[in-house]
């Protein structure tokens, strides 16, 4: 298999694995970070979120480039059940799918990296497999249900800040595996990427709350330009998020939620320091 072929391979998987995080991200905020299925499927995301990281970081190292449009994620929504048992289907098929394809690898750490994706994809399995017995009849056949209190206009600018965030997320991750060869920049990026999960969440767990589905959908993502415009770019996206935000913490509207209230004032601070660090990166 020569450079390109397994760019290609691995940025399918890449985008399976994208597609994953997405799926269980939402379902996780829908019930809720502090219940117990909630907790489970935050912690699937996670996992889900390292293997996304490790074939980003190998396609960087090939010189290639991170597809970040989601593969299909096929799943039954009618209830919890059925969402469930979409998603044991979904890992088990990856566990012979991940060790067919370390079978025509020669790299011995690639090798490794997707027999142990195959591996967690079958405790995946297990573990969904797991939450779907412990359910109550009652449980299994309802859904998450939110209160459906925000004002449509308020949900919207929660929506579009959730996207926009997520979509900052994306561009710093790239930024991070292409820059491997300056390690420190790399961890600074990938360290603010995180930061970024977190000020994500703050949006989508009041989108989910209220009873909707937080949206996450990749935008550009400036491949192919020198990575100084990109780190500018990003530097200024960082900028104009500060100011909306902090715009938004004087809307009447907002201010009625103490726990979004308490969660954008750790962020804009977030945001002023991510800014402050990467004017310092471009000097």
């Amino acid at each position: 298999m020569d450079s390109k072929e397994l760019i290609e391979m691995l940025n399918s998987d890449f985008a399976d694995e994208h597609a994953a995080i997405i799926r269980y991200l939402v379902h996780a905020y829908q019930e809720g970070e502090d219940t117990p299925m909630g907790a489970s499927l935050l912690s699937r995301s996670r996992e889900e979120m390292w293997h996304m990281h490790w074939l980003g970081m190998i396609i960087g190292r090939l010189g290639g480039e991170p597809n970040f449009v989601p593969g299909p994620y096929p799943f039954d929504p009618t209830s919890r059940a059925t969402m469930l048992k979409s998603y044991i289907d979904y890992e088990e098929k990856l566990i012979p799918h991940y060790h067919g394809e370390a079978g025509k690898v020669d790299d011995p750490h690639i090798r490794r990296v997707l027999h142990r994706e195959a591996w967690e994809s079958a405790i995946h399995a297990r573990r969904f497999q797991r939450l779907l017995d412990k359910l109550s009849p009652e449980a299994a056949k309802s859904l998450p249900k939110g209160g459906y209190e925000l004002p449509p206009p308020f949900l919207e600018t929660l929506q579009a800040e959730l996207n926009s965030k997520y979509n900052e997320m994306l561009q710093h991750l790239r930024l991070s595996w292409l820059s491997q060869k300056d390690a420190s920049k790399a961890w600074a990026l990938m360290d603010q990427s995180m930061e970024k999960m977190k000020q994500l969440a703050l949006f989508a767990e009041a989108v989910a709350e209220d009873g909707s589905a937080p949206l996450m959908k990749p935008g550009s993502i400036n491949a192919g330009q020198a990575m100084e415009l990109v780190l500018r770019k990003a530097l200024g996206d960082v900028r104009e998020a500060l100011g909306r935000h902090t715009k938004l913490q004087g809307d009447a509207e907002f201010k009625k939620h103490a726990g979004l209230v308490m969660k954008m004032d750790l962020t804009v601070q977030q945001e002023a320091w991510q800014a402050e660090e990467m004017e310092d990166w471009l000097k």
